[in-house]
């Protein structure tokens, strides 16, 4: 094992953990300006979205299977999709709704009627405002931004801190988590200052196998190989998030870029190397300047949703237990494909080696094992037929405790 003592999560990190899937949205100036990164001088003139639809937008997140949905309330460019009183550059200043809309709102609404979690994203780097440069005055004026997004839309299940274009740049962190602390208890904060999550370390969606859940090292962008400093209180429990784009390197909308959607094959591989490794997977999809998610971003993320419910809704057989040894029985001699083992993470991550074994023929067979298990671990096994199935933990920290040990039969 990593570690010697034994790191677990707070009700609000499992309560994270448990959701799993969540869409990413980014939107915003950059739509209209065929860019991934403005420099905040496009014209607020220039967002005008004819058909913008938010529920459109959640909607596909909830028939998809996703738990939670976090919108780029502004990105690196300064861009706010909110009427913000902090500054003139947002949708107040821009032709949509005569400068009366506010998307964040839209999305907040849309998330409550459809039963799924809302977050937000909220850039520290700023390229537009012009106190940036003054640390004091900037740190205000962002502290401000987050206060009115924390406070006006209802509850908030994620801040969503990039640290992109921020790597030389001192910001008041303890104050800043604090805002979020004070105003949104429940919500998980994402990689910066004291965070409850963090990134994986790259933006292709995978993490790396074992992905343990606690602080150990990571990057503190894509950009650095320097170490996380985290504020001092940080949790040790520290579970990742990986985040990706359906449209490969575009986080924003761009037009006749449709050839750069993911295939269903590889987002179904995404999926395996996220959450099948024990992380959440944050799929952004991004909708173009009509104000729309496109029709086949919208096809690919339903059959993608679609195929996870096909293979794994419905368990050929399920158990739960503790000890070094679990056997699952199957109600006769079935062909099985996959195997779900998940412990029960709020006594923390106990396994550091496992065997699966399939009895055939009688005896027991190998026909997976791994390093850990965590949250959730999904081994593809290959086809076999058998009545029972056993899990044998070889190396652990105190006694193992498994929420799920379950098999599946996906025709894959």
């Amino acid at each position: 094992m990593v570690e010697t003592k034994i790191a677990v999560p707070t009700e609000q990190q499992i309560a994270w953990q448990n959701l799993e899937l969540g869409m990413f949205v980014h939107y915003g100036i950059n739509t209209f300006c065929n860019q991934e990164w403005g420099e905040g001088t496009d014209s607020p003139s220039l967002f005008n979205p004819a058909e913008l639809d938010a529920r459109q937008w959640v909607k596909l997140a909830k028939k998809a299977g996703f738990k939670y949905f976090i919108l780029t309330a502004k990105h690196h460019d300064g861009f706010c999709l909110w009427p913000t009183e902090t500054t003139d550059y947002s949708v107040k200043n821009s032709p949509w709704k005569n400068g009366q809309g506010d998307i964040v709102r839209e999305c907040a609404e849309a998330c409550q009627e459809e039963g799924i979690l809302f977050g937000i994203y909220l850039s520290p780097w700023d390229r537009h405002e012009p106190c940036y440069q003054d640390k004091q005055a900037y740190d205000d004026f962002y502290c401000s931004q987050l206060t009115e997004l924390l406070t006006g839309y209802g509850s908030i299940v994620e801040v969503w801190f990039d640290g992109a274009g921020s790597e030389e740049r001192e910001y008041d962190w303890a104050r800043i988590t604090g805002v979020v602390k004070k105003n949104q208890p429940d919500a998980m904060i994402f990689n910066m200052g004291q965070p409850t999550i963090r990134w994986v370390g790259n933006e292709d969606g995978v993490a790396p196998y074992p992905c343990w859940n606690s602080k150990g090292k990571a990057r503190i962008s894509m950009f650095t190989n320097e170490e996380v400093n985290w504020l001092p209180g940080t949790p040790e429990w520290l579970p990742a998030e990986c985040d990706v784009p359906i449209r490969k390197n575009h986080w924003f909308w761009h037009p006749n870029d449709e050839d750069s959607l993911l295939s269903i094959d590889g987002l179904l591989d995404i999926y395996y190397h996220s959450v099948g490794h024990g992380t959440n997977l944050l799929l952004n999809i991004a909708p173009d300047n009509r104000g729309l998610i496109p029709k086949l971003d919208e096809d690919r993320v339903l059959e993608f949703g679609n195929e996870i419910k096909n293979r794994f809704s419905n368990p050929l057989a399920v158990c739960t237990g503790e000890g070094t040894e679990l056997i699952l029985e199957l109600p006769s001699e079935l062909d099985i494909d996959h195997v779900i083992l998940k412990e029960d993470i709020q006594f923390g991550e106990r396994i550091g080696k496992y065997e699966i074994q399939a009895w055939q023929s009688g005896t027991w067979h190998n026909v997976a094992n791994g390093s850990a298990i965590g949250h959730k671990k999904i081994d593809e096994l290959g086809s076999i037929r058998t009545n029972a199935l056993k899990l044998v933990v070889s190396e652990s920290i105190k006694t193992p405790k498994i929420l799920e040990f379950s098999c599946f039969n996906t025709g894959k």
